[in-house]
């Protein structure tokens, strides 16, 4: 095993090293306020939880617009013509605050013709994973995304049309 651990030592350096660019970049991108988390999995109200596409699944924030694209489906065509719903609107009374154990937790509404909600987003410490709770203000029906925190301007994400 001590024979193990000596030749996967050095992997396991180089993971630190990438793991701690990546959160990084990430966290210049929240400074910038220009970042989207795609999405890889979703949790809806009652603990259902779907893997989805991450390129269709996902939250933007770009300056005071931010979107929420959520298209569990691709069978299905949706109102967004990517299988599920985009809303978007602009962002207000945006705070961040990080935790005793580094993480970055971010709150923020978001106001627009098809959405009227609270965010809540956390980026772990050391890492671009990251998860937002969307908190409807008309409705109960809260989900969860989770993901990568990437820049703006690398994401590779498809949004839909716009109610």
């Amino acid at each position: 095993m001590k024979e193990f651990r000596q030749r996967s030592a050095p992997a396991r350096e180089k993971q630190d090293v990438i793991d701690s660019l990546l959160w990084q970049q990430a966290w210049t991108a929240v400074g910038k306020k220009a970042f989207v988390i795609e999405a890889d999995a979703i949790t809806f109200k009652y603990g259902d939880r779907v893997y989805v596409n991450s390129t269709t699944n996902f939250i933007s924030v770009n300056g005071d617009r931010g979107v929420v694209q959520i298209s569990p489906s691709s069978f299905v065509s949706g109102p967004n013509g990517v299988g599920g719903i985009t809303v978007d609107g602009r962002i207000s009374n945006m705070d961040l605050k990080v935790d005793k154990k580094g993480n970055t937790r971010i709150s923020m509404n978001i106001s627009g013709k098809g959405i009227n909600a609270q965010l809540d987003i956390t980026l772990y410490a050391g890492s671009d994973n990251a998860y937002v709770i969307v908190s409807p203000n008309f409705n109960s029906q809260t989900v969860r995304l989770e993901g990568k925190l990437v820049p703006y301007g690398q994401s590779r994400t498809y949004e839909g049309m716009s109610l």
